[in-house]
């Protein structure tokens, strides 16, 4: 039996009502409805990159995870009788992972106006121990630990480039979700899954971090994802896409076959731990910068790193600095400042679309990715009165040299934009769109294509002014195998 499963979120109010007739998922963002600093986001950057990058060839666990300052998170329900957890959702990770009641590291309060819940496996008539001996654990660690037993639990350890680490055991139990009947229309549903149990957390992982989650709800490539897993269960296609609306932090994500609106795919680099593909060019109004490709490699790192949980984009320097000399060059009289050391503003009163360039990156397959001024600029302190703007490129050869040269492409140029990752065929593509509208997804068993749109949903419980509430939808499609 395969299944084919939605996700659909929208903004809603600062309160939330019950969920479970919806069953849905409750998702919030971190910078909706709100003007960004550039501070914030640049400080949530540097620590994800460390971590990105520091994660790839551990023996245990998946190769990253966000930071503590997470742009997305859901809450899901695990377990039977199920409880809600609330984890981040974030492509550039694999496992997903959960706080355990053993753990006495674990944060207990969080300041986004939550309830954190420890996973205890005695609460769940469905939980299972992983074994040393079962296959996940095998394939996980790249055959059988010396050290692990057949009647010893399997372990899992991540350590992230700032000194963070998360370590703990791994437990199969079932992950409620939805299943699409027909246009917006769901019923109850559910998978297994193993994940995470976490019972020693440190650095920005353990109680010290005031805007704490219960885990991480990973959509990476590696065969430990929840796709991946539901995916080799035959319950899904190992294929997703998401489109953020980054200013009322609403839009889609959808696990199944998107087939409107059409998106040119472009393959992903071979061999690589996270969505990377070949860009070919750069383009700045019309102009294109001149530079050689081999820019975008730095040792085993290759390509540009697709990853919709880094708020802002960082550029090799051989690419920044032409290409923020043409941004300029269009309003020479402008008076530049550095702000923080890190930050070229300006003051600036008019349009900014009528007046800059948009840019515009070229990758195989001729597949493009425009970005307009309004998306690259950014009112300094989060204000737009003030009339001081900040460029959202950032310079990667500035970073440490674990991060240098770089290339990621994050929320900055993704958002308004619906991006497809087809690991069947290991492409990814992106359109723009508008995330508030909906997208047709294909029944494969049928031949049916349904409707999944955003949702507005009203609210109940108080939130920090910060966040804005999404709904997070997880639905399916279901598709009977002929058995």
């Amino acid at each position: 039996m395969e299944w084919t499963f939605f996700f659909s979120f929208s903004s809603v109010s600062s309160a939330i009502s019950s969920a479970r007739s919806w069953g849905v998922i409750n998702v919030k963002y971190k910078f909706a409805g709100s003007q960004r600093s550039l501070f914030d986001l640049k400080d949530h950057d540097s620590r994800r990159q460390l971590r990105i990058l520091a994660g790839v060839d551990l023996p245990l666990g998946g190769s990253g995870r966000p930071d503590g300052l997470g742009l997305y998170y859901a809450k899901i329900g695990i377990g039977t009788p199920p409880k809600d957890y609330y984890l981040q959702v974030d492509t550039g990770s694999d496992l997903m992972w959960v706080n355990c009641i053993q753990c006495k590291e674990c944060p207990k309060r969080s300041s986004l106006g939550i309830d954190l819940t420890l996973y205890d496996i005695k609460d769940s008539a469905t939980g299972q121990l992983v074994s040393c001996d079962q296959e996940f654990c095998h394939a996980i660690n790249g055959g059988p630990l010396a050290t692990c037993t057949a009647n010893m639990s399997c372990p899992y350890l991540e350590i992230y480039g700032d000194g963070s680490s998360t370590a703990g055991y791994f437990i199969k139990d079932i992950v409620l979700y939805d299943r699409v009947s027909g246009d917006l229309e769901t019923s109850s549903a559910n998978g297994s899954v193993i994940f995470g149990c976490g019972t020693t957390q440190s650095g920005n992982l353990d109680s010290s971090n005031e805007e704490a989650l219960d885990g991480i709800l990973g959509f990476g490539k590696s065969n430990s994802s929840m796709i991946s897993q539901l995916a080799s269960s035959g319950k899904v296609k190992k294929m997703f896409a998401h489109c953020l609306d980054g200013v009322n932090g609403g839009g889609i994500f959808a696990i199944g076959h998107v087939v409107q609106p059409k998106v040119n795919m472009t393959p992903l680099v071979p061999n690589q731990p996270h969505y990377n593909v070949n860009m070919t060019a750069v383009q700045v109004g019309l102009d294109f910068l001149n530079f050689t490709t081999d820019v975008f490699e730095s040792g085993d790192r290759k390509g540009t790193i697709i990853d919709s949980g880094t708020t802002l984009a960082y550029l090799p320097d051989m690419i920044y600095e032409p290409l923020v000399n043409k941004i300029l060059s269009q309003q020479p009289n402008l008076k530049l400042q550095t702000v923080h050391d890190d930050y070229t503003c300006f003051q600036y009163s008019e349009s900014l679309d009528e007046t800059f360039p948009n840019v515009t990156f070229h990758f195989e397959n001729s597949v493009i990715l425009k970005v307009y001024p309004h998306e690259y600029l950014f009112p300094f302190g989060g204000f737009m009165q003030n009339g001081l703007w900040c460029i959202g490129w950032q310079n990667s050869g500035m970073q440490s040299r674990d991060q240098k040269n770089i290339t990621l492409l994050g929320d900055l140029v993704l958002s308004n934009k619906l991006v497809v990752y087809d690991l069947e065929n290991q492409t990814i593509g992106w359109t723009e769109y508008n995330c508030s509208s909906s997208i047709q997804v294909l029944d494969e068993r049928t031949g049916t294509v349904h409707l999944v749109g955003s949702h507005y949903i009203s609210s109940a419980c108080h939130l920090n002014a910060q966040f804005i509430m999404i709904w997070f939808l997880l639905a399916t499609l279901l598709h009977y195998s002929n058995c």
